[in-house]
């Protein structure tokens, strides 16, 4: 079994950071890292389905390069081609906080309920495209979704995703407070990208009953 991780104790008084507040070399310091591993996920490549190819032509009519809000609408496109095979639910700007940071999320994901409880993967749009700064909201955010775990002893492997709707990198944070993290993949490779988020997602699913 793996140990349980450990927090930092601060004070109640204390003024919690904003995620988005954290450039990377805070964000490592935070978690007590210098590096990342590589990390290889083992997945099938997925055809998208003809909703996923009828959606994408009608989202030509957007800006989906310059405007961060439409970026989203693809984002939302390729996590939904997905998530219809879990038990899971994706939460949209969902609060999250832990003992010294706290903010809204772009995207969380946990079990399929009506509440928001034990928080398996974020997902953070790059800004601007701005994929070093994704990452660094990524890690803490993954941090929070521990300790928000470990509150009530469900001490998991998380996960994360930095994407600007065109290219996706995959990182996760065990129990041990080691960090991987992936090289990008780009939509260019559609069916590789969706079946990167589908063993993602599988091991989502399997940690809900851990």
């Amino acid at each position: 079994m793996a140990s349980s991780p450990v927090f930092k104790k601060t004070s109640l008084k204390a003024k919690k950071k904003s995620f988005s507040s954290f450039d990377l070399k805070t964000a490592f310091k935070q978690l007590g890292l210098e590096k990342l591993k590589p990390w290889t996920i083992e997945a099938q490549a997925i055809q998208p389905s003809e909703f996923y190819y009828q959606t994408l032509k009608r989202l030509e009519k957007f800006d989906l390069r310059s405007n961060e809000r439409s970026k989203e609408l693809l984002i939302d496109l390729i996590l939904q081609e997905t998530i219809q095979d879990f038990e899971l639910k994706i939460w949209k700007g969902a609060s999250l906080e832990s003992d010294s940071t706290s903010g809204e999320v772009d995207y969380l994901l946990t079990k399929d309920r009506d509440y928001l409880e034990a928080p398996l993967l974020c997902v953070i749009e790059a800004k601007k495209d701005d994929f070093e700064q994704g990452l660094a909201q990524c890690l803490v955010e993954m941090q929070a979704c521990q300790w928000s775990n470990h509150q009530i002893e469900h001490d998991v492997d998380t996960f994360g995703i930095v994407s600007n709707g065109s290219t996706w990198e995959f990182y996760k944070l065990t129990t041990e407070g080691v960090a991987y993290g992936t090289l990008p993949f780009s939509i260019g490779d559609i069916a590789l990208v969706l079946g990167l988020l589908h063993q993602i997602m599988s091991l989502c699913q399997t940690s809900i009953r851990c």
